[in-house]
């Protein structure tokens, strides 16, 4: 393997060791600690506290034939789809927060499914599409390299701070205002930029590859950069996270470098053992790629 090659895969790690810092392996210390779950959702979405979480972000698995490490999830039909994702939202409902929002990534076969149940139980305010480069290529058909991800809210007083989440864009036209100074711009590095509201059209992702830091060997990762706008956009700094379906545990670990604190549900212990080495290494570094220095603040830049 390639000395460059930074994918973190389970087999590398000390699993047993790794995997006795989830739940049930130890006790909570407390109901201020932040912990990933090994368990199956659905023995543990009942003991959390009610209307404890100020943001929920939710990547299940999509209706597909998929292998999940030690875990198998068989397509089903679409009556049989509606009916799994309605058996959790409804527990994610009562867990949420008043203000409290709820993100659901899929993609666009499943995506109707999504709107159908989370319309019963919460206000949807928008839908998310991010170009994800990464994609098989048909003689017959579109290549399909998108994505999209569900905001809703429990009700319509929410948290979006917006400040938090514009991104740097390159300026073609550089308006100055009476007295020559730049108007609502400032030039970087030779060029000139002005911070721009985001759409909903989200096209400056890179998916995790091999010689980034945070790629592991789960099939279906999450970017932190992706994340990190909507824990940015929804929930404060000391705000509670929760992620029903962890997997290598992105959520948590994008939670822990923009201080929040987080939960983590996951069952297959090989993805566990990842997401601790993952928060591990977020003590060392709190770098999310695409979230740069700028100023004074932090903003979103287009990956390089």
């Amino acid at each position: 393997m390639s000395s460059s090659n930074k994918t973190i895969f389970s087999e590398d790690l000390v699993c047993k060791e790794l995997i006795k810092n989830c739940i049930p392996y130890r006790k909570r210390k407390s109901k201020e600690e932040s912990v990933i779950i090994h368990g199956d959702i659905f023995n543990w979405l009942d003991k959390l506290e009610l209307d404890s979480f100020d943001l929920i972000i939710v990547d299940p698995p999509y209706n597909l034939n998929k292998n999940f490490s030690n875990y198998y999830f068989p397509k089903k039909s679409n009556e049989e789809y509606e009916e799994w994702i309605e058996s959790w939202v409804i527990k994610l409902q009562s867990l949420l927060k008043p203000t409290g929002t709820i993100y659901i990534c899929c993609d666009w076969k499943c995506s109707t499914n999504f709107y159908k149940v989370l319309s019963k139980y919460f206000y949807i305010q928008n839908r998310i599409t991010w170009e994800r480069e990464k994609g098989r290529g048909s003689k017959s058909n579109w290549k399909n390299c998108s994505e999209d991800i569900w905001f809703a809210t429990k009700t319509r007083d929410y948290i979006f701070n917006i400040e938090d989440v514009k991104h740097k864009k390159p300026v073609i036209a550089p308006y100055k205002d009476k007295s020559g100074n730049p108007k609502d711009w400032k030039e970087s590095k030779g060029k000139n930029f002005r911070l721009t509201h985001p759409s909903n059209l989200w096209s400056d992702i890179t998916v995790p590859f091999w010689s980034m830091d945070e790629n592991t060997e789960h099939p279906t990762q999450k970017p932190e950069k992706l994340i990190a706008k909507l824990i940015l956009a929804s929930s404060n700094e000391g705000d509670w996270v929760l992620d029903p379906f962890s997997g290598v545990g992105t959520t948590s670990v994008v939670a822990k470098k923009l201080n929040r604190k987080y939960i983590g549900i996951e069952q297959a212990y090989t993805y566990c053992a990842i997401a601790q080495e993952r928060l591990s290494l977020a003590d060392k570094s709190s770098k999310i790629q695409g979230y740069e220095d700028w100023g004074n603040r932090k903003v979103f830049v287009k990956n390089r």
